[in-house]
């Protein structure tokens, strides 16, 4: 295969929508897997629609996602470089004014008002989907309607102009598409594009083909809101000469709401609650302020293998993958047609399956912030055994302060109708004598200490189910949690035999 070139080229025009990351990502794997280069180009030739920090945003999400581009925009300039088309400008002007004198595109001088008006001429007779294209350029104010002398005196008085593709008429404009197969398109239901706009500045169609012609791309990798454009694009590569060395088109099903009604926006995350960005972005507005997958609580390596499987199936039983993995297994045949449901309960299952495979270590140091903004001073060896006690109970980072908060303060809440139903008053003096066995246990660990409760139902002729679940809410609060011998191994000797006397006044004071 020829040497693989692929680019993921958001504009920044707000916070990146998850769907752009699995852009990013299929584009990252394809070019992994066939030892090719992963480029990010930023598209902000729309200058109306350039939000700032947008770039940035756009730069932390892949970093944090480990997406990362062998070249691009934030990540180190390769020889084609620059990878903002905002510093490109000359070069579109250049590549616009070739295909002027090619007779491939012409100058149009109709400024926005009488576009507008004609659209409601058009609109009253009948016609609502009013479209400058051959049929309808000859009545307008162009360089093929208009005389040479007066174009060239409109030219020359400073005119605002636009430059429009000039498309041909009576042709079908076929595209094999590596994921739905043969399109085609019939070039009489396509418009004139504009290509150079009246500030100079190119629009999308211009420089997305101008860019990945001179950056040497060779498949183009995109969202299937792109394909309707693609007739243009296959025109614009014949209008410069290009079409022999014009890269591979796959277009990437939708991803739809969880309730499968239409393709997933920006706002379903309010809507549905749950994150629809990598990273929070903080808007003008509460409105316009969201949490991302991050401040959700979600490892990103998870997030990854969750959007790979959203339009993607390696044909095998196996649902986790590392990146690394991912990039071996992945193949653009193996992408779907159809549009993929943005199942949020599945991200979580596939973020509680990459926590219960994380180290204590290294769960602990994702947590340790949590803790620190609840005032919890505790240290690494010990955070390390909580994590490794509880891990297998969260399915995002904010649980692990729900289910193990009683690791680093008193219980506060305790299940009272548990108490009320095992908590007698004479059981004071029994579990009294059991918490004294534990503290004199020469070996505080929860081998030994099974075995001294053991010995001590033996003893006393007590039956396990009337022990366990009492010492539990003791230490816990809660009916659920590690299993005993673990908590009071971790918590230690001296705060379990404290808490287990303080829940014994607690005890009592439920059944009195």
């Amino acid at each position: 295969m020829k040497n693989i070139r692929v680019r993921f080229a958001p504009s920044p025009t707000g916070p990146l929508h998850i769907g752009g990351v699995r852009t990013a990502l299929y584009n990252y794997l394809f070019a992994k897997k066939n030892g090719g280069t992963f480029i990010l180009r930023i598209e902000d030739t729309d200058q109306g629609r350039y939000v700032p920090g947008a770039e940035e945003y756009i730069i932390e999400s892949l970093k944090w996602c480990g997406l990362l581009p062998d070249e691009g925009a934030g990540f180190g300039d390769g020889e084609f470089a620059p990878y903002r088309q905002s510093e490109r400008k000359p070069l579109y002007q250049q590549y616009a004014q070739l295909l002027i004198e090619r007779e491939q595109a012409y100058y149009a001088f109709d400024t926005p008002e009488e576009l507008e008006s004609r659209r409601q001429a058009e609109a009253a007779s009948g016609n609502h989907n009013f479209k400058y294209d051959s049929l309808t350029r000859s009545g307008m104010k162009n360089s093929l309607s208009l005389p040479a002398d007066e174009v060239k005196r409109r030219l020359e008085a400073g005119e605002e102009y636009v430059i429009r593709l000039k498309v041909p008429e009576n042709e079908t404009i076929i595209v094999n598409d590596l994921i739905r197969g043969e399109v085609s398109f019939q070039a009489n239901e396509l418009d004139d594009k504009v290509l150079l706009k009246t500030d100079s500045m190119p629009t999308y169609h211009l420089a997305n083909i101008v860019d990945d012609h001179l950056m040497k791309i060779t498949h183009v990798i995109r969202g299937e809101e792109w394909l309707p454009s693609t007739g243009h694009h296959v025109l614009l590569y014949r209008a410069f000469g290009w079409e022999a060395s014009m890269p591979e088109f796959a277009h990437l099903p939708l991803i739809l709401k969880p309730d499968g009604k239409g393709k997933l926006s920006k706002r379903d995350g309010a809507r549905f609650g749950m994150p629809v960005f990598p990273l929070g972005w903080n808007g003008q507005t509460p409105q316009e302020r969201f949490d991302g997958f991050r401040e959700f609580g979600f490892l990103p390596e998870a997030v990854l293998n969750f959007l790979a499987f959203l339009g993607w199936n390696p044909g095998t039983e196996q649902e986790i993958f590392s990146l690394d993995e991912l990039a071996a297994a992945f193949s653009i045949e193996k992408i779907s047609k159809s549009s993929a449901r943005f199942d949020f309960d599945k991200a979580k299952w596939y973020n509680q399956q990459y926590l219960h495979a994380t180290s204590g270590e290294a769960l602990a140091e994702m947590v340790r912030p949590l803790l620190e903004q609840k005032g919890y001073e505790v240290s690494s060896s010990y955070l390390a055994a909580v994590c490794d006690l509880v891990k297998d109970r969260i399915t995002v980072l904010p649980d692990f302060i729900n289910q193990a908060y009683y690791f680093f303060e008193d219980v506060k809440l305790y299940d009272n109708p548990n108490i009320a139903k095992r908590w007698k008053p004479e059981s004071r003096q029994t579990f009294e004598a059991l918490a004294a066995n534990f503290e004199k246990a020469a070996n505080f660990d929860a081998s030994s200490l099974e075995g001294i409760l053991k010995q001590f139902i033996a003893d006393h002729q007590l039956k396990m189910g009337e022990v366990m679940p009492l010492l539990r809410l003791a230490l816990a609060g809660s009916m659920q949690g590690p299993a005993v011998f673990e908590i009071i191994t971790v918590l230690g000797r001296e705060r379990s035999i404290n808490r287990l006397h303080q829940a014994f006044d607690y005890f009592d004071s439920v059944v009195k």
